[in-house]
């Protein structure tokens, strides 16, 4: 691939400014820096050749040696561009991971209060993205899918119980059923959570991921028929976020041991979600995961054979 390309404008069957507009129209050739090389001198033609996309203009006849001088120019100021390019890339990776492990710390501090649910942010991370692309295939909630980015998504599923910070350690290792009173203190962290990352958001530009988490937060509880909490939503009030956290909370947590309850088999689970089908759960998501519920045993069952 060149590093420059020097182009006449008056040429048989296709002029310059055609070939520059089918070099700008690739991706693979859209930054390579042109120099329309030409006898059409006038300054309309040179403004016109600009307008395009060259980087540089230059009349014949030329001199050689300032048309080297010219050359390089440019290449250096490729090069400069190029390694910039790199740099930024090199800074977002670094910051993106930098992100990633505060999350993951954050996240294992939620976590590892209570051992019964140890592994359940990283399991249901896996369900999520498979639930997301499953959807995407079958076309389903196309339109709103389409204009996120999964993989912020998926990541910012690790703050969607946030909220348990505020749960009390009597209450959240408590080996056993609670009572009405603890539930209520429990079922506070949805809500509790959701004001944690708007607190983030308040000092922060608008961020796709902290949308995400805030959502996901807040309404991973809620059920399809208005019965669930914090807020009482129903169907498709509740955003999209947390209708997909829905299912697949409940399905982890059936499948793991609870203080109150021993892991259900694969099987077992996914009747529940089955009763669950528009009362608990959007009947259109409930669907996919019913469809492809096998593919969600498979990774259960992967999970399982790594304990």
């Amino acid at each position: 691939m060149p590093d420059i390309i020097l182009l006449d404008i008056v040429m048989p069957n296709i002029d310059g400014y055609g070939v520059i507009s089918l070099l700008k129209k690739s991706k693979a050739t859209a930054d390579f820096p042109v120099i329309f090389l030409t006898a059409m001198t006038n300054t309309k033609d040179e403004i016109k050749g600009l307008s395009y996309g060259a980087v540089d203009y230059i009349f014949k006849p030329f001199s050689a040696d300032l048309l080297l001088q010219r050359v390089g120019l440019h290449l250096q100021l490729r090069r400069y561009s190029i390694g910039l390019e790199e740099m930024v890339a090199k800074k977002t990776r670094d910051i993106y991971r930098l992100q990633d492990s505060i999350l993951e710390t954050v996240s294992e501090l939620v976590e590892h209060r209570d051992d019964i649910t140890g592994g359940h942010i990283s399991r249901t991370q896996n369900y999520l993205r498979l639930l997301v692309n499953r959807l995407i295939q079958s076309g389903i909630y196309a339109e709103e899918l389409s204009s996120w980015d999964v993989d912020a998504f998926v990541m910012s599923s690790k703050l969607h119980d946030i909220g348990k910070i505020s749960i009390s350690d009597s209450i959240l290792m408590k080996p056993g059923k609670l009572t009405d009173e603890e539930f209520e203190i429990v079922k506070g962290h949805a809500a509790f959570g959701r004001k944690i990352i708007e607190r983030m958001e308040s000092n922060n530009e608008e961020n796709p991921f902290l949308e995400h988490a805030k959502l996901l937060a807040g309404s991973h509880h809620e059920k399809w028929d208005g019965t669930g909490y914090p807020y009482g939503l129903k169907g498709e009030q509740i955003p999209l976020q947390g209708r997909l956290m829905a299912v697949i909370d409940v399905y982890d947590a059936l499948t793991n041991d609870r203080p109150y309850m021993k892991a259900c088999t694969h099987g077992e689970a996914v009747n529940i979600i089955k009763e669950g089908f528009g009362t608990h759960f959007d009947p259109l998501i409930c669907g996919v995961f019913l469809e492809h519920q096998g593919e969600f045993e498979v990774l259960e069952s992967l999970r399982r054979n790594e304990l």
